[in-house]
């Protein structure tokens, strides 16, 4: 079992940044594929960002790219979400989530984090 803890979220106003943290517990980090989703009111959950297991590649939404990156660093058993020029459609609750033993976190994860709160005002 691995526990997803996240942290970073906040209130920015748009233009803005923040720097979302995920970091993991229990397991080896470097057997889990890795991703960020989030859910605005109202909405579906979506997938924001995914970093593969082994070749690190990554994929963004469309409406994130160019903004946003992902990263991984195994030694910290951590993954980021770096955002940057914010708009208030971002807001939502960003979950962290891992799929283990698979090269991409799929659409249905095996864990899932707790969720942190991202408000851009206008």
């Amino acid at each position: 079992q691995v526990q997803l803890v996240e942290s970073g979220g906040g209130l920015v106003q748009a233009g803005g940044s923040l720097r979302l943290s995920c970091t993991a517990s229990g397991r080896t980090f470097s057997t889990y594929a890795m991703g960020w989703f989030r859910q605005a009111p109202g909405k579906e959950r979506e997938a924001v960002a995914t970093i593969r297991r082994t070749t690190y590649i990554t994929n963004y939404a469309d409406s994130v790219k160019g903004r946003f990156t992902i990263s991984r660093d195994n030694a910290k058993n951590t993954v980021y979400l770096q955002m940057n020029t914010l708009k208030p459609e971002d807001t939502a609750v960003y979950y962290c989530a891992a799929t283990e033993g698979r090269e991409v976190v799929t659409s249905t994860p095996d864990y899932w984090g707790q969720g942190t709160q991202v408000t851009v005002s206008s």
